[in-house]
């Protein structure tokens, strides 16, 4: 009888791959889990209780068939593995660092719901694509037949990124418009190298390229091309754009220098990562270098924020959040991360205002607050504590308070491009149809600011009706 090689939860323990020490991690931007080790990546998918309802796979955005690539990986199997991990998630390896496993599949792993902690499916997951690189396993799309038909994707975040691997291995030709120099999105300039290493978005930039995909960078959609010359070039458009408008905060002194936004601070560091040369790093402007630093904010910009400023040797950071640490809408793991490197977090705590001297920012002007009665979606609304303000010192502040979309009717001059009252396109679920004939869009531009799991989803799912629409024209002109 063969012996098995699963339901191991039992007798092995949960293990995470080795993380560095936190005072080696604050001096670079380096990822800092290291990689399992194939008898490891073994071990802990062996864990795996191969339930009957797959609860991990049910809570992924993606449906990702978990069960049957753990198994696969503790058979040895790992190309297999690799094949019907891919299957489903055109970027396994992005996923398996970013995503939010703890309020996803592994937070719904059922062996974790009894008492025996959850299987590290993002770090196996991880090392399943990692390994099939290396291996030589993933290959430049090659498409069985060209086809005629042509799609203009405007965005090379996840969303627009995951559509155009759809499109392209059906022979679909595809071009992707994009305002940056370099494809990826947030993936590429907004999270830190620390949690998405950079070669391993490019690779996959490279690959998309290699296998007959067409960038045009450094491209502003309503300035350097028009909305409407994009869609007279193609037969289907899919907007992709994402939502980088970041949402301000007023107050009094809200006007002085070194106040400053998330995404442009990220972006920044980002660059620097890369080698570029950038004025506003080396000026100071967005450089956290021997400042007091604040971030005010609770969600994973944020977390992403505070751990950038302690690499780049602020001498003190803070978070501020208005809420306590069990409502906070970050991940849990990146806030011990945080704190493991340095951060201290103010809970309970809204900014009032700020306190501009000589022009510059001094310092943050912050309310306590307690947890009153339930708001419209259920959780505890904030109020202010009667006489509770004080002064937090601080030399740069950083508004990491989330993102919304751009006027794009306004911005395209297309004013029958229909928007919901939070600004975000108006699409059809699932397809991502739009009013506009041959228009669609997907990820956050239509959810609002969200995972880049769920912008893979959508990409996947507008390709896939895309396709569909080609299909039904094709069989319809061959009768």
């Amino acid at each position: 009888m063969a012996k098995q090689p699963m339901l191991k939860f039992i007798n092995i323990p949960r293990d995470m791959p080795e993380k560095r020490g936190a005072e080696t991690r604050r001096e670079d931007f380096q990822e800092i889990y290291a990689e399992f080790a194939a008898e490891k990546a073994k071990e802990q998918a062996s864990r795996c209780s191969q339930c009957g309802v797959p609860y991990c796979q049910t809570h992924c955005p993606l449906h990702n068939n978990i069960p049957d690539w753990l198994r696969l990986t503790a058979e040895g199997r790992l190309r297999e593995a690799y094949e019907v991990s891919q299957a489903t998630n055109t970027f396994p390896e992005i996923c398996g660092r970013i995503c939010p496993q703890d309020r996803l599949c592994e937070g719904n792993c059922v062996i974790e719901q009894s008492g025996h902690g959850t299987v590290t499916i993002g770090s196996v997951e991880k090392y399943i694509t990692d390994t099939a690189w290396e291996e030589g396993w993933v290959q430049p799309i090659t498409p069985a037949h060209e086809r005629t038909e042509s799609v203009g994707i405007i965005g090379a975040g996840p969303g627009g990124l995951a559509a155009a691997d759809v499109l392209r291995r059906a022979g679909v030709q595809v071009t992707i418009y994009d305002r940056y120099d370099r494809a990826g999105g947030l993936l590429t300039y907004g999270i830190p190298g620390f949690k998405l290493e950079k070669d391993v978005v490019l690779r996959r930039n490279a690959q998309l390229e290699q296998g007959g995909v067409t960038f045009v960078m450094n491209c502003n959609v309503g300035e350097d091309i028009s909305f409407d010359d994009i869609r007279a070039k193609h037969d289907a458009v899919i907007i992709a754009t994402g939502v980088y408008k970041s949402r301000d905060l007023g107050g009094p002194g809200s006007g002085a220098q070194g106040i400053v936004k998330a995404i442009d601070f990220l972006t920044v560091s980002n660059r620097k990562s890369f080698g570029d040369d950038v004025a506003e790093f080396e000026d100071g402007t967005l450089n956290a270098e021997g400042k007091r630093v604040v971030v005010i904010g609770g969600g994973d910009t944020a977390m992403d924020c505070v751990r950038t400023s302690i690499r780049q040797g602020a001498t003190s950071v803070k978070c501020l959040y208005r809420r306590d640490r069990a409502n906070m809408p970050g991940s849990q793991r990146e806030v011990q991360n945080a704190e493991e490197e340095g951060v201290i977090f103010e809970w309970l705590s809204a900014p009032k205002g700020f306190v501009d001297k000589d022009g510059h920012v001094s310092g943050v002007m912050v309310e306590k607050m307690r947890l009153g009665a339930p708001d419209a979606t259920g959780r505890q609304a904030p109020e202010v504590i009667d006489g509770s303000e004080y002064v937090e010192a601080a030399d740069l502040v950083i508004k990491a308070l989330g993102f919304e979309p751009e006027d794009l009717p306004t911005l395209w001059d297309q004013p029958e491009l229909k928007v919901t009252r939070w600004g975000t396109v108006k699409a059809a679920f699932e397809t991502g149809e739009t009013d506009l004939p041959g228009v669609y869009a997907v990820g956050d531009i239509v959810r609002g600011a969200s995972l880049v799991v769920w912008a893979i989803r959508d990409g996947r799912d507008c390709a896939d009706a895309v396709l569909s629409r080609f299909n039904a024209a094709g069989a319809v002109a061959a009768e």
